[in-house]
């Protein structure tokens, strides 16, 4: 800056202002500093300096606890952050996505991520990801849980829910099934009668297995007997596997709820494959109301995670949010289930 302003003539202030408040410099100074600057091979401050100056990144850091890739991926994900985009445009702030695999190196990149505040994907119990959130004494609101941080929480009472879903998917059923979200961050897949939602350290996971355990006894069923069938990712190819694998049984369930659309949708299609009558002979079940549910005639929980995403990155950038902020459901009835 100090060569620039030499070749200008001007002072290294002007030379400042040229770039940071260009209203403050008169417009044919401003060009002689910007042609000097081309002949010295100068691009202007830099913006991490910029910065250290202000105090303040100009961004929003987003941690999705999964690979980049599932923020374009999976369509709840792309809603959520489409949410928390909009904020961004508003508040005129950049956003930072912060994937995070597992490894030793989360903490790290949490730890160095130049933001003003995050916004955490829901995560487990045991995430350390949260810990070095907290750590940085930046503004931070998860969503979904978990709530034992100090950290503000956006989310639907996902058990309430779990509950009214699963009523409607065991409803004069004899034998249910779930098709369940992971329990832990290890993501095994395994099959587990009767699996115990305290087992579960995601909270979503867990809330929504004892709405289904209510459901069932509810029913007059008996929870220790339903075939809970753990995916270890949430997608439809994975939804229709483990229906299959259900569907193959001599005992083959005759109501399935499953934790996501993508999931329910794939039972759908193994249903169709081993010509199962829906919902005569199956009643089926999803979660979020995506854009593929009313298509599919898919009974499901409608949520807005646009509207999720939004409230957390409005939080995390106003920075004094505490407790929780329970957001709106609503079961939407189609063809899939008998009521």
């Amino acid at each position: 800056m100090t060569d620039v302003a030499r070749a200008a003539g001007v002072s290294v202030m002007t030379v400042s202002y040229a770039y940071s408040r260009p209203e403050r410099v008169a417009e044919g100074t401003a060009a002689k500093v910007r042609r000097a600057a081309r002949r010295l091979g100068y691009p202007g401050p830099h913006p991490g300096a910029r910065s250290l100056r202000r105090g303040r990144a100009g961004s929003l850091g987003v941690v999705l606890g999964e690979p980049l890739t599932y923020g374009f991926e999976d369509p709840q994900a792309a809603r959520f952050l489409a949410g928390v985009a909009g904020v961004c445009v508003s508040e005129r702030v950049g956003l930072t996505l912060v994937p995070t695999t597992g490894a030793a190196d989360d903490v790290e990149r949490v730890a160095e991520a130049a933001v003003d505040g995050f916004v955490v994907w829901t995560t487990a119990d045991d995430d350390p990801v949260l810990d070095a959130v907290a750590a940085t004494g930046l503004p931070a609101v998860v969503h979904a849980g978990p709530s034992d941080r100090g950290l503000p929480v956006v989310g639907i009472d996902d058990r309430a829910a779990a509950g009214a879903i699963g009523a409607e998917a065991f409803a004069g059923a004899r034998r249910p099934a779930v098709l369940s979200f992971p329990l832990d961050r290890a993501r095994r897949r395994a099959t587990i009668d009767g699996a115990d939602p305290a087992a579960a350290t995601f909270p979503v996971t867990r809330h929504r297995l004892e709405g289904l355990r209510d459901a069932c006894v509810e029913n007059g069923g008996e929870w220790a007997g339903v075939p809970v069938l753990v995916c270890s990712r949430n997608s439809a190819a994975e939804g229709e596997t483990a229906a299959a694998e259900l569907l193959r049984r001599p005992d083959a369930p005759d109501a399935i709820a499953a934790m996501s659309d993508e999931l329910a949708l794939g039972a759908l299609r193994a249903a169709a494959r081993r010509g199962v009558s829906v919902p005569d002979e199956l009643a089926v079940i999803g979660w979020d109301d995506t854009e593929a549910a009313a298509p599919a005639g898919l009974t499901t929980v409608a949520q807005s995670l646009d509207e999720q995403g939004a409230r957390c990155a409005q939080l995390a950038l106003g920075g004094e949010a505490t407790g929780v902020y329970e957001a709106s459901w609503r079961i939407v009835r189609r063809a899939s289930t008998r009521g």
